[in-house]
């Protein structure tokens, strides 16, 4: 192996001593593992590629093969060996957070015990750390939205008994969803999981939480290109999100009392948690001590009830609010061929023509006229939005075709970040916004 002097005396450089990797993606061996991350450039390193990024206490880079973006986060050991098994296990219990790759063992004489471990994630397409959403103008619509999805996926994390322990802005990854915003963990330095989260590990982790948030907003708040909407004041957002979380945990977990004739109230209560996106696992009946009346509790699972109903029928994956919206077209596609053909028409059956005529031939126009969309189910949400908005304006309904067109239009003068992309610059839209941005 080479060498390298440092202050005067030859120690061992840098080398990759081991590596873990799970199957289906690169080896990584092509990386020039004698250097630190932090001295990684598009000279040694030609993969190395920028994308928008969040604020982190270690150093990370990305790097990518193909059409695939993987970062590298460089960590002292063991805690980038507990972090990959930590989010493996947010990833069996289908929590939101970003795919563990993989993690490495580098030798180097400069750390503790000379070693330091590199743990690999696969990047989430599509995705926007929270400072690009206050500094990118043409995002003012997400900001708001911040506060739902925050506290979305900290009840849906508690449920799966994750304790994150730093729950901050930053260790969050964002994406859209149909006008909405989605929240993924990015972050599991300090996590732990288990069977069941306590009510004292879950106010802990709320408390964090707050805490973190609201310093999060008050570095924002300091810098002159940004502008706080006044929803997000720097001390009160963190605690709103507090409490949408405690609305919807009580939610979901409340128990109703029915009587033994009222069995139809078990199926409201699953669909009313169905509308939320939650899909129900087990329905607990317990009778009340005198036996006249029952406790129904429901468990849910998980908050992709429509997102699994779409991809039953379509083999589509999308987020959650878009799931909902394509549904609801196919539901009127399905609704409109029964009514021509005379005839009840299966939702399958409608899922098929609407995946055929509709869907399909829309995202190719888009490839066509302006290049491979990075999120196909919200470049199509938008375009359902927009032929509404037309609609509206001209007072009929215009059809998807005119929608399309002026949608096309509008992305030409007005490409929209993290929705279209090329091969070349899979996130080109966002990269100059996030060269301003501090560095992590």
């Amino acid at each position: 192996m080479g060498s390298r002097v440092n202050m005067g005396v030859m120690t061992p450089a840098r080398a990759l001593n081991a590596i873990h990797l799970r199957q289906g993606h690169p080896d990584f061996l092509d990386l020039p593992w004698h250097l630190p991350l932090e001295a990684w450039n598009r000279e040694v390193c030609p993969r190395l590629v920028e994308v928008p990024r969040g604020l982190s206490r270690h150093t990370v880079v990305f790097v990518s093969y193909g059409a695939e973006i993987y970062a590298l986060k460089e960590l002292p050991m063991p805690i980038g060996q507990r972090e990959y098994d930590v989010l493996r296990g947010l990833e069996d219990r289908r929590l939101p957070s970003v795919t563990p790759v993989g993690h490495a063992r580098v030798r180097a004489p400069d750390q503790p015990g000379n070693e330091v471990a590199i743990l690999f994630t696969q990047y989430l397409s599509s995705s926007l750390p929270y400072r690009v959403l206050f500094m990118n103008k043409g995002l003012e619509r997400y900001r708001e939205r911040l506060l739902d999805a925050m506290a979305s996926l900290l009840v849906r994390l508690h449920l799966g008994g994750f304790f994150w322990g730093d729950c901050s802005l930053s260790n969050v990854l964002f994406r859209r969803d149909a006008g909405e915003l989605q929240a993924y963990a990015v972050d599991a330095e300090t996590s732990e999981l288990h069977a069941k989260l306590s009510d004292g590990q879950r106010e802990l982790d709320l408390m964090i939480m707050e805490e973190n948030v609201t310093g999060g907003l008050a570095d924002l708040a300091a810098m002159e290109e940004v502008e706080l909407p006044a929803v997000l004041d720097v001390y009160e957002t963190a605690p709103s999100i507090r409490q949408r979380y405690e609305r919807l945990w009580t939610e979901i977990n409340k128990e109703i009392p029915i009587s033994r004739s009222e069995s139809y109230r078990i199926h409201e209560r699953i669909r009313a948690l169905n509308d939320l996106g939650f899909s129900v696992g087990e329905v607990d009946l317990v009778a009340s001590g005198d036996g006249s009346q029952l406790r129904m509790r429901t468990i849910v699972t998980d908050r992709e009830y429509h997102r699994h109903q779409l991809h039953n029928l379509t083999g589509l994956v999308a987020e959650e609010r878009q799931a909902a919206m394509l549904l609801n077209e196919v539901r009127e596609l399905k609704a409109t061929l029964t009514r021509e053909l005379n005839r009840s028409v299966p939702l399958s059956v409608a899922a098929f023509r609407w995946l055929d005529e509709r869907f399909r031939p829309t995202i190719n126009k888009f490839q066509k006229d302006l290049g491979a969309a990075a999120d196909e189910a919200e470049l199509y949400c938008q375009v359902l939005e927009h032929k509404w908005f037309l609609s509206e304006k001209a007072k009929r309904d215009v059809g998807l075709d005119a929608a399309i067109k002026a949608y096309v239009a509008l992305r030409r003068e007005q490409p929209a970040p993290a929705l279209l992309r090329s091969e070349s610059a899979p996130l080109a839209a966002l990269v100059e916004s996030t060269r301003r941005l501090p560095s992590a």
